[in-house]
């Protein structure tokens, strides 16, 4: 039987060996549900080059990722659950990935890959926690849970902000057609992960002009609480999605690159928004099944047959060991990992031998647990998911046995992980999704002064508002500081200094004429620099970007222009590192989008 098991590896590793080493790209959605493509059904889009991944390769029948983004995106990176590397939310520095941990693209990069990321990071912003600290060669895009701007958007490119041209997928996308067309003779490593269907509401025109009027056949689970020029915008934006798509398959196809390279699609969570989801329960931020399935489409021409259908269940987590198995390159770093490698199952399908398993899915203080047949929700309610996969009726009474299984199971892995047990007892919760960890600033200081990576972007998102200043909107993304009008207000980063030397600071901001003269203190520490606002900037929001008004609690944007401050001279330590006016001139300050801090 050994012998047996030697022999079957050893064909599988020659299946999937390749005389070149293979691209890999990955294409990740944002907010994307997983009823929102018209390979599973859904008739009020197409997604005809997205679809076309599943048909050439694999499609996987139960696939489950984290009901909100950088926990997804944390545990693709490095195979683990997110409660283990320090990611337990969206923003304000919860969503940072510690710096010990290794990622799938320090693997590749490890292998003699060259690596690129172009699109939406999320699992922080400053170094050690940015893309090129967790092996990428190159970055575009944006760092933050969600962009504030779709059209003409600042966008950083390696730790330099730029102004783009034109719709932002359009923008990255174009981003990624370069780097593989500069890199077609070398194996390369392309993660494009998406800004889109993610809020705000904004489409090209022309992608809108499809939606706006069309009548919608197929609706929400909860069709109540389904607003339907949500849906039609979402469903325009993953057809402007698909279409950027098709441009990446084609440049593959143009470069004869198709055959060597392997491409995978997913999404981060459920919908951003309750609609079409073929009758599963649950959306974004909850661990409803409708909350956590995401399509898995993988496809590479001759080594993983046209058609497959994979059913037994996988998660975001098993996305690096497999990626690294298909390629045949060694692993970067050794942390236990949680997922497992799925090339088995894209070579042999069904037929692998494949043990029975459990996946967990957690927001806030909220787990649910998912086998092959059965959920246990939040609030320790068993649902048979083959009889039942809208989740309609518990039957906890009928198979107490499976129940208190999986109760257990619940209870060992949030000890394991550090969650502690929700309020009311054995586990369970009120039976919703819990509404994640809040919006307080993370503790861990944020980082200033690698020589590696001396620019040091300080965004309003991380910092926190004192006196009567605060935030432009709740959700912290996107969002910059408003209402300073105090000399007792002040913008506070909590940091730790590595390198002495001297800074040069620079601020994004906008204010009125009437601020002009307003003195500036920037302190660490005992360390103090004096500057003033020379010149207005009063820009204009620009709500005309969007097709539909933004959601509550986010940030309608404006344009900010970049002063020098001047430069300081700071020492290692730890601190707060605050920005005030002691004399208020006008109105108020400034609003205030980020300090920079430059070593020089």
């Amino acid at each position: 039987m050994r012998r047996l098991v030697l022999l079957g590896a050893l064909l599988l590793a020659t299946a999937f060996a390749s005389a070149k080493a293979p691209n890999v790209v990955v294409l990740l959605a944002d907010d994307a549900g997983w009823g929102d493509y018209s390979f599973n059904g859904n008739r009020q889009v197409a997604t005809p080059h997205i679809d076309g991944i599943a048909k050439a390769g694999a499609h996987f029948d139960r696939f489950f990722v984290q009901p909100v983004c950088a926990p997804t995106r944390s545990e693709f990176l490095t195979g683990r659950y997110h409660r283990r590397l320090g990611v337990y939310g969206v923003s304000t520095g919860q969503e940072r990935m510690n710096p010990d941990e290794k990622t799938v693209a320090d693997s590749f990069k490890g292998a003699g890959y060259v690596t690129g990321l172009f699109g939406k990071w999320h699992n922080g912003s400053q170094w050690p926690y940015h893309p090129l600290a967790r092996g990428f060669d190159t970055f575009w895009g944006y760092t933050s849970g969600h962009w504030g701007e779709y059209f003409d958007a600042p966008l950083e490119h390696n730790g330099v902000m730029k102004t783009s041209k034109g719709y932002i997928v359009d923008v990255l996308t174009d981003k990624a057609l370069q780097f593989i067309e500069r890199n077609q003779s070398k194996p390369f490593l392309c993660f494009v992960p998406f800004t889109t269907p993610h809020s705000p509401w904004s489409a090209p025109a022309s992608d809108w002009a499809r939606f706006k009027d069309k009548p919608l056949s197929q609706t929400a689970t909860n069709a109540q609480a389904e607003k339907f020029d949500e849906t039609r915008c979402a469903l325009a934006m993953v057809e402007n999605q698909d279409r950027n798509v098709g441009r990446i398959l084609a440049k593959l196809k143009e470069l004869k690159l198709e055959e060597d390279t392997i491409v995978v699609y997913f999404s981060d969570n459920g919908p951003n928004g309750h609609r079409w989801t073929g009758g599963m329960k649950g959306t974004k931020a909850t661990t409803d099944e409708g909350g956590v399935r995401s399509p898995l489409f993988i496809r590479w021409p001759g080594k993983i047959a046209a058609g497959t259908q994979v059913k037994p269940i996988a998660g975001a987590i098993d996305l690096a060991s497999t990626l690294e198995a298909l390629a045949g390159i060694k692993r970067v770093g050794d942390r236990p990992r949680d997922g497992r490698d799925l090339s088995p199952l894209l070579k042999l399908g069904n037929d692998a031998d494949w043990a029975p398993r459990q996946i967990f899915n957690t927001w806030g203080n909220n787990v649910s647990v998912r086998t092959q047949t059965h959920r246990l929700d939040g609030a320790g309610n068993l649902f048979d998911m083959v009889a039942d996969p809208g989740q309609t009726t518990p039957i906890q009474a009928k198979q107490p046995e499976l129940a208190q299984e999986l109760i257990a199971s619940v209870a060992a892995w949030r000890q394991e992980m550090g969650i502690a047990a929700p309020a009311g007892g054995k586990g369970k919760g009120k039976g919703k999704a819990a509404n994640g960890p809040g919006n307080a600033v993370d503790p861990r200081p944020i980082h200033v002064g690698y020589r590696e990576f001396p620019i040091t972007m300080l965004p309003a998102r991380d910092g926190e508002p004192r006196g009567q200043m605060r935030r432009s909107a709740s959700a912290p993304n996107s969002s910059y500081f408003v209402n300073w009008t105090k000399p007792a207000d002040a913008a506070v980063w909590n940091v730790e200094v590595v390198t002495a030397g001297t800074y040069v600071v620079t601020l994004d901001y906008a204010c009125a004429a009437d601020a002009v003269g307003t003195p500036l203190e920037l302190s660490f520490e005992g360390t103090l620099l004096k500057g003033r606002i020379d010149e207005a900037f009063d820009s204009p929001l620009k709500p005309e970007q969007d097709t539909l008004p933004r959601p509550h609690g986010e940030s309608v944007m404006r344009d900010f222009r970049t002063m020098a401050l001047g430069e300081i001279r700071l020492e290692p330590g730890k601190g707060e590192l605050k920005l005030r006016a002691p004399e208020v001139r006008g109105q108020s300050v400034m609003e205030l989008r980020r300090i920079t801090l430059t070593l020089k």
